[in-house]
């Protein structure tokens, strides 16, 4: 039997994004630095953020995590795709903390254990625990949640290889009862629009977009189903918003749109990222 590390090495330091601890931190602080947020009326319950290579999806990630910089929270909910081939619908890590650069970010196994029961009982399947995994979608939030928010923090990761309505919708109100009354932000890491023209992935995109800030989950998943707009973690980012619903958010705000095309110059084919937040007014 093999035994399995407490610590998740990470899989995709030194490529997708810097290796070294000094100069992530500097190309973090500069997306953070670079984000120019209009005014925002009301408390982050949770963010939205792209998971390419910084390099591409960087800038844009910037934007969701400069709105909560400088907040101190106890548990950060990551919600991303799964694009490995596991058989299971909802996923965790079955490792104590993942590393990156920056250091070590501990998981909070109570939170775990919390949702996995409330998953139980709203869907009749709870979270499968895998080791080693190389899902890049969710560790790539890391280290912007660690150069963003203050003083340190625990983990709930979670991993969606299901693509169904009634499964994100399961997720989100199992959320909503595990965090409330915690203080704590969610992540929806997702990207948008997967190799159209530049000119189809912004009307792609622009779409998808104009759903998520109207707050409609539902209308959200139904873009993907009638062909008008696309998103890769689309049960992750439904989940998080039917999550924020249950916790009383009312508001949903894009603060940044781009596509993979406008870092590289190549507009035949490109991916769509983008950034929102969802406010709880005060």
């Amino acid at each position: 039997m093999t035994s399995i590390a407490p610590v998740r090495p990470s899989p995709i330091a030194g490529t997708w994004y810097e290796g070294n601890a000094s100069a992530l931190a500097r190309r973090v602080d500069e997306y953070l630095d670079q984000a120019e947020l209009p005014e925002l009326p009301g408390e982050v319950v949770a963010v939205i953020a792209p998971h390419a290579g910084y390099t591409y999806s960087g800038p844009v990630a910037g934007y969701a995590f400069a709105a909560v910089r400088g907040r101190r929270v106890d548990l950060a909910v990551v919600v991303s795709p799964m694009h490995q081939p596991y058989a299971e619908p909802l996923l965790t890590s079955a490792h104590a903390s993942y590393a990156t650069p920056l250091g070590e970010v501990p998981l909070d196994k109570e939170a775990l254990a919390a949702l996995d029961a409330a998953l139980q009982a709203d869907l009749g399947q709870g979270l499968t625990p895998v080791a080693y995994d190389r899902e890049h979608s969710l560790e790539i939030e890391l280290p912007f949640l660690q150069r963003a928010l203050e003083g340190d923090f625990k983990l709930l990761p979670l991993m969606l290889r299901a693509q169904s309505a009634q499964i994100s919708q399961g997720v989100g109100a199992a959320l909503a009862e595990v965090l409330r009354g915690r203080n704590f932000l969610l992540v929806a890491s997702t990207d948008l629009s997967h190799f159209y023209c530049q000119a189809e992935a912004v009307a792609y995109d622009q779409e998808m977009l104009r759903r998520v800030e109207a707050f409609d989950p539902t209308a959200v998943f139904a873009a993907e189903v009638e062909g008008k707009g696309y998103a890769c973690g689309l049960g992750a980012l439904t989940a998080v918003l039917w999550a924020a619903q249950g916790l009383g958010a009312d508001t949903v705000r894009v603060l940044r749109h781009a596509t993979s095309g406008d870092v590289t110059g190549d507009n035949a084919s490109v991916v769509g990222y983008g950034a929102a937040v969802v406010l709880k007014s005060r």
